[in-house]
């Protein structure tokens, strides 16, 4: 059953996918974004807005908006502050990823726009997005971003009983947002704040949970976990990657995959290892994927014992798709079964048949008998 589950969701995937690329093909956006960079730009060759403010400034930073088609475009802006997503990248638009606790401001908070804007045929407008920066002093950065994605229209239904396949394709720009007071540098805090088994597109993993406690990046991180029974050295999971990154005062959840493994009950320990801040000069060493040697300026070690419930096991056991049944025990016993069964058959015809020749032989001596 497990793996019928998982030939159908190759299957639709991969219907999707064509289905997708089919619609992305003939589509492009209907609008551009051009960012005008202000005179506070720490860094004018940049794209982004890169901002060093005083406290409590406020600032109205401007964007054109460019509509070369023949018909309207209404879009929707968003503010959001950066986060982290399970790859290690940094994201800057729109997502469903909690701010995390250590987050003291939020750009989101900080800055306003417009809702939605309409930029007319053939057209442009400027757009204004007020940003104000706290009023305490600190060191660091606040980062996030502004999205731009064009409104869609209302759904049409594909038939009249609603049981369509209805592909909706979502094009947006998102344009980074860095606000500074000082250039006091800034280290990052890398923390392991939890360990716990869990799922990734319907796989089983066990989810390394990390926080950047500090208003700074963390970049080129790279990480080492290794999962070993408690008390045993023998590594049961392990993984190795590398060139990611980490927001300011965000979180994010490495998974370890168990390569379709099932997950089994019990105390278990993880040995995890970050490197951070690639440097030519850094003090500490690590090998790569291909075996070459990198150099980094931080680095974090991390140790932590966690439990696996029975009961969680064979939840996400269920759910994952590329665990197959191991039911061996059951086609044995359904043999063991129609071997009983073919023996019985067999014992019932011999008796039958012994019970017939016997019923031959009397007809046939009491037939003797009387020819006598």
């Amino acid at each position: 059953m497990k793996r019928n589950k998982l030939l159908l969701l190759t299957l639709f995937a991969a219907l999707r996918f064509c289905l997708s690329a089919q619609a992305v093909s003939a589509s492009e956006f209907n609008f551009s974004v051009e960012p005008i960079i202000p005179e506070n730009q720490i860094d004018k060759s940049k794209t982004y807005f890169d901002l060093k403010m005083s406290q409590g400034q406020e600032q109205v930073l401007e964007v054109n908006l460019r509509n070369d088609t023949p018909n309207d475009v209404v879009i929707e802006n968003t503010i959001n502050s950066a986060t982290t997503n399970l790859n290690g990248v940094v994201e800057y638009g729109v997502n469903k990823i909690k701010p995390d606790s250590s987050l003291k401001h939020n750009l989101k908070e900080l800055g306003q726009v417009e809702r939605e804007v309409t930029i007319k045929k053939q057209s442009k407008l400027t757009l204004q997005i007020k940003v104000t920066m706290p009023n305490e002093a600190f060191d660091g950065v606040i980062a996030g971003g502004i999205t731009f994605k064009e409104k869609e229209a209302p759904e049409k239904q594909e038939d009249n009983d609603g049981k369509g396949l209805a592909i909706k394709n979502e094009y947006s720009y998102v344009v980074a947002i860095l606000m500074h007071q000082t250039d006091t540098v800034v280290n990052p805090d890398l923390r392991l704040t939890d360990v716990a088994a869990g799922q990734v597109n319907a796989r089983n993993v066990i989810n390394v949970s990390l926080q950047n406690y500090q208003s700074a990046y963390l970049n080129q991180l790279r990480l080492i976990n290794s999962v070993t029974r408690k008390g045993d050295s023998k590594v049961l999971y392990s993984s190795s990657a590398g060139g990611m990154q980490v927001a300011p005062n965000s979180h994010f959840s490495y998974p370890i995959s168990l390569n379709g493994e099932k997950l089994k009950g019990g105390k278990y320990h993880l040995k995890s290892i970050a490197y951070g801040n690639k440097s030519d000069d850094g003090q500490y060493e690590v090998k790569n994927e291909k075996g070459e040697t990198e150099r980094y300026r931080d680095k974090w070690e991390f140790d932590k014992d966690f439990t696996i419930f029975e009961a969680t096991a064979k939840r996400l056991n269920a759910k994952d798709v590329t665990i197959e049944d191991n039911n061996w025990w059951i086609y044995i016993l359904i043999g063991i079964l129609l071997l009983l069964v073919a023996l019985l058959l067999i014992l019932l015809l011999y008796r039958r048949k012994k019970k017939e020749d016997e019923s031959r032989q009397r007809r046939n001596r009491h037939d003797a008998k009387r020819e006598r």
